[in-house]
């Protein structure tokens, strides 16, 4: 009966569906793409303040449950042995739901070694962030250890609990599946709360990337749906991580925009504040530009060279001059009659 069923999937997977193909491939494209502007983005700014340690934590464990799920569901393992029955272009097709949180468990394990490479213990290390020097909740370097163990150790456990019951107890690695998809599921419910409490704490996004979260939330609810079309009901406990997951990162994403709208807006009103005064007058000049006729140009130059520019344009405005009254010294039209007493 088994190989029955299996041999109508490997039939499922022969018969291709254009359109859940080009979505799943554009999804496997997306998620990697949208993860690199926080990788540039810690690594341009050379730290990772206004990351939640805990936000890494969770999610990396959470992406690590997620991977696992998947990789252990029947289906998933029945999709995987009919690469042996089927072309190899009918085999990437099949497996590209389970190459989707591959490349996420990647992307955001990467995001937790840049964390820890780029983790700044002593404020001081970071001179140019006034608000990181004065603010003494930063996280420790003890509390990014810890983060560090804990996620490592969740790994392994997770690799030797599915190694002994994929070699003693088979029967059991739907249950396992299963209850790593609640793990994933809830540790992604509350992934996103202490990084919306630092961010809303810090009231600025820090290391966080903004462009990163404008891509993957609405493409978290695009990447739910496909898991849910290839999965059916029976993989809720994997598809239903990226629909809260994506709901959690929208409201995230809206206190970062907030947060930068107004820091944008500070920056402006500090700068028209800190700029100086302009006196202009009717002539279009201010205070500090000489005119054309200035009696005292030395008091407008800073060097000889300024004064010297100075005259010269002077003379040059001069000699052009249509309004002889106008010149240097001039009285009026030196050529014009001025005797009143003709008839």
């Amino acid at each position: 009966m088994e190989s029955i069923f299996g041999e109508d999937r490997c039939q499922e997977l022969r018969d291709i569906n254009v359109v859940n193909l080009i979505v799943s491939i554009f999804i496997v494209v997306g998620m990697l793409i949208s993860y690199l502007p926080q990788h540039f983005r810690i690594i341009s700014r050379g730290t990772s303040e206004g990351i939640s340690p805990y936000f890494i934590l969770l999610g990396t464990t959470s992406a690590t449950s997620a991977f696992a799920n998947i990789l252990l569901l029947p289906q998933s393992r029945q999709d995987v042995a009919c690469c042996a029955k089927i072309e190899t272009f009918h085999c990437v097709a099949g497996l590209l739901g389970i190459a989707q949180l591959g490349v996420q468990w990647i992307c955001f394990t990467f995001i937790f070694v840049l964390f820890l490479v780029f983790f700044r213990y002593n404020p001081a290390q970071d001179p140019d962030n006034e608000e990181l020097i004065e603010d003494g909740n930063q996280p420790s370097w003890q509390t990014a250890l810890v983060v560090a163990s804990l996620t490592l150790l969740h790994g392994l456990v997770v690799i030797v609990v599915t190694g002994v019951l994929s070699t003693t107890a088979k029967e059991h690695l739907g249950t396992w599946a299963n209850l790593l998809g609640v793990m994933a599921a809830l540790l992604a419910a509350v992934q996103y709360i202490p990084q919306i409490y630092t961010t809303y704490h810090l009231k600025h996004v820090g290391s966080l990337s903004i462009p990163m979260m404008c891509i993957q939330t609405p493409g978290g609810y695009l990447f739910a749906a496909s898991l849910a079309a290839r999965l059916g009901l029976a993989g809720w406990s994997s598809w239903g991580i990226f629909l809260l997951t994506a709901t959690m990162q929208g409201i995230l994403l809206t206190m970062a925009i907030y947060y930068e709208i107004q820091a944008r807006k500070h920056t402006t009103d500090n700068t028209l504040r800190t700029s100086p005064p302009s006196h202009l007058h009717a002539n279009g000049f201010d205070d500090d530009t000489p005119g054309r006729y200035t009696n005292h140009p030395e008091h407008y130059a800073q060097t000889p060279d300024q004064l010297q520019t100075i005259l010269d344009r002077q003379d040059s405005d001069a000699a052009a001059e249509t309004t002889p009254l106008l010149k240097p010294g001039g009285i009026g039209d030196p050529h014009r009659n001025f005797d009143t007493n003709r008839g």
